[in-house]
């Protein structure tokens, strides 16, 4: 079999195009010039985004343009939200009451607002703008319902800070093709697989300097030693102490869902 790395390095081959050329460059930026993007581009950005597919238009968006609060001194921040109570507004025009149980609808509305995420990114990256998600939006739903009076069944699934770059930054490392695409059926791992691949993950963190210019390792909890130092540690090891640490109780993520009025384990009544 071809190393896995070897094909990492073939996706250079890639076909391209202006829209394929955007998707490849994108990254994270969290520095921001002084420019004010214009009305335009704003217009721009969120009807690219409402343009994604949908499952139902279970989706809107929320804007501030405070440099002072927003994340890294963005000109714009969306929060971008599951948005049921919209819709329970048109079936009520219509004399219908949603019976659909809170969970089906909210994977829906997952659905809807990711797809509308992307679509704003991408169209932002296309125009000369950046980005950044900000994935933490749902620990703390309870905040932003105060920030924005947000009603009943509507929840704040990412945040997105956005501008003019000022700062030069490379596309991050993905998994090889060989570890992400599977055809016909879902392969058996060998360990060699699994090491490849996780070896091209951490070399191209580790080339861009990532978690050290950032200095964002992860402490470990409990009795382990950490055996790390930043010149090994790297995506797999970070990726890995996340979900091997946090978020053990549901209860807090649960209670965040159930203040913006989504019952995930109760029929409607």
């Amino acid at each position: 079999m071809q190393a896995l790395a070897e094909q990492y390095e073939e996706e250079d081959k890639l076909l391209s195009n202006p829209v394929i050329d955007a998707m490849m460059q994108r990254k994270s930026i969290r520095s921001y010039t002084d420019q004010d993007p214009s009305e335009e581009l704003l217009e721009t950005v969120v009807r690219a985004g409402h343009q994604a597919p949908f499952a139902a238009q279970l989706c809107s968006l929320l804007l501030r343009r405070d440099r002072k609060r927003n994340p890294f001194g963005a000109p714009w921040l969306f929060t971008v939200c599951v948005d049921l109570h919209r819709m329970e507004q048109v079936m009520a025009v219509r004399k219908w009451d949603r019976r659909m149980s809170d969970l089906s609808s909210l994977l829906l509305g997952i659905q809807d607002a990711a797809y509308v995420a992307e679509n704003m990114v991408l169209a932002a990256e296309s125009l000369g703008m950046g980005s950044c998600f900000l994935g933490a939006a749902p620990y703390y739903a309870h905040k932003l319902i105060e920030d924005y009076n947000l009603p009943a069944k509507v929840f704040p699934l990412v945040q997105l800070a956005m501008g003019f770059p000022a700062e030069e930054a490379s596309p991050r490392p993905r998994y090889p093709l060989a570890f992400a695409l599977f055809e016909d059926e879902y392969p058996a791992f060998a360990p060699s697989q699994v090491e490849e691949a996780a070896r091209v993950m951490d070399a191209g963190y580790l080339a861009q300097d990532y978690y050290q210019s950032m200095n964002a390792k992860i402490p470990l909890e409990e009795d382990r030693e950490d055996a790390f130092t930043y010149d090994d540690y790297s995506w797999t090891e970070h990726i890995s102490r996340k979900l091997g640490q946090w978020g053990v109780d549901p209860e807090p993520l649960l209670k965040q869902f159930e203040q913006c009025g989504f019952r995930l384990t109760e029929p409607l009544p």
